[in-house]
């Protein structure tokens, strides 16, 4: 068997296999349009998704904080510390209501600030305020939240949220 050989003359053409670069270009160009497209809308996603989970959290940190002054009669939390912890028996200073990634006040994007808003003659908490805001406004999220003792949360799209703005829907 005889092996064939091409031969290239001058004038005549020869047709080669595989990817211009115009269309290689083409090909980048399309991706990029369809990666422009895409990239925000998963970060609105996200922001969206971290939204979701600070109100989660504050909803948590609400039922925790009425759990902790039914459990121990001492009002509530002094701190977020307070009703975290994974003691094997809880107490006043560990509580185990909330996970400890929380209690250390950031998470999913948002940091929570922890206030005692007034306290008994005693020195025990009557009432408490949580602010979640953002780590990274426009990034991790873009709303505020803040809830307090009445256990409503509410949402503020450009500041700290306070205890007269609008109820989340």
């Amino acid at each position: 068997m005889r092996a064939h050989t091409a031969k290239f003359e001058p004038g005549s053409e020869q047709r080669q296999s595989g990817f211009s670069l115009i269309e290689l270009l083409i090909v980048v160009a399309v991706i990029l349009i369809i990666a422009g497209i895409a990239i925000p809308n998963f970060i609105r996603s996200r922001m969206r998704a971290n939204e979701a989970a600070a109100v989660a959290n504050l909803r948590d940190i609400s039922t925790a904080e009425l759990i902790y002054n039914t459990t121990y009669s001492i009002g509530y939390s002094p701190d977020l510390p307070s009703l975290g912890g994974s003691t094997v028996s809880p107490d006043a200073t560990h509580a185990a209501l909330i996970d400890t990634v929380l209690c250390a006040g950031s998470k999913s994007g948002y940091s929570f600030t922890y206030a005692v808003v007034a306290s008994d003659p005693q020195g025990h908490p009557i009432a408490y305020s949580v602010n979640a805001d953002p780590i990274s406004p426009g990034s991790s999220g873009d709303r505020h939240f803040y809830v307090d003792q009445t256990a409503i949360i509410r949402q503020n799209g450009s500041a700290a949220a306070v205890s007269t703005d609008a109820p989340i829907q």
